[in-house]
């Protein structure tokens, strides 16, 4: 009797252990790869694949390579590329609708010439230009950004002055009548790789003056190698620069006189104390003693 009460407690015992085998065993399903978040339809052999949508183009991205117009490069700032193409960078600005001045793109294409000038003509005869205006410096004019203001410039939109509605004033290059900047003597002079102007030895303090009459469309500290400088345009096609002074005695917007002390010299930026002078036209270095009366 004993065994045969064993014999069925053994088999019930082999039962369920079978059955307590079989639901511990986990079912395995077919391994499917599935890109993580949303599922998309496999592809069909056959069938065309839409592909990705493209990155949103820089702006004026379709005017690349186009006259009158510039491709911002790695290190640009937007004075650098005003000055190298005779503007200012307010004006640079304002003809690209830039709300925030010190955000440019590598990649970004702005405008550096005037809305309405036809490009290919900007770029093989001289610019129309008109005649400087006179009126006298009463402090009414639109108030500039400050030299402190402008030393990280441009400055942030917040503290940017709007642009003059109007373009410079400014005369004709054949009426430019120029004068030395500095009193002092030549130290080096123009070299087309080397030194792109002039510069001129002095002692901390000495006068800087404007070497025409023009318009101020830069004073401040933004240019790296070039310490405090300011950039007057004279014409449509010239403008000059004066760097590594010491103290600012002009604002932007102000319109000057050829001999007018703008600044004096120091050694901003510069490993000893002198005034670098450039001549530009239409934003190109070229020799300033072939324009500079003798003295």
């Amino acid at each position: 009797m004993q065994q045969l009460f064993r014999s069925p407690l053994l088999w019930v015992s082999v039962a369920v252990l079978a059955l307590s085998g079989c639901q511990n065993t986990p079912h395995r399903a077919p391994v499917e790869d599935r890109p993580v978040g949303k599922a998309t339809a496999p592809a069909i052999p056959g069938t065309a694949v839409t592909p990705a949508p493209e990155s949103k183009p820089l702006p004026g991205a379709e005017n690349a390579g186009k006259p009158g117009y510039y491709t911002v490069k790695p290190g640009d700032t937007l004075i650098r590329i005003a000055m190298d193409n005779g503007q200012g960078w307010r004006e640079v600005a304002r003809w690209n609708g830039m709300d925030n001045p010190n955000l440019i793109e590598v990649g970004q294409v702005l405008r550096v010439i005037p809305p309405g000038l036809d490009p290919n003509a900007a770029t093989t005869r001289p610019l129309a230009t008109s005649k400087v205006e006179t009126r006298p410096l009463d402090g009414k004019s639109p108030a500039p950004a400050t030299t402190t203001a402008a030393a990280s410039a441009p400055a942030s939109a917040a503290t940017v002055p709007a642009a003059p509605a109007t373009p410079v004033a400014t005369k004709d290059d054949d009426d430019i009548s120029w004068g030395w900047p500095a009193s002092g003597a030549v130290a080096a002079g123009f070299d087309e790789v080397r030194n792109k102007g002039m510069a001129f030895s002095g002692k901390a303090g000495d006068p800087v003056f404007a070497a025409a009459d023009g318009r101020v469309m830069y004073a401040g500290a933004g240019l790296r190698g070039y310490g405090n400088m300011i950039i007057i345009k004279h014409s449509t096609n010239y403008l000059t620069a004066y760097a590594h002074n010491q103290t600012l005695l002009v604002k932007e917007d102000q319109v000057v006189r050829k001999g007018q002390k703008i600044a004096e010299m120091g050694s901003s930026d510069a490993d000893s104390v002198k005034l670098h002078f450039e001549v530009r036209k239409q934003g190109k270095p070229i020799d300033p003693s072939k324009l500079l009366p003798a003295r």
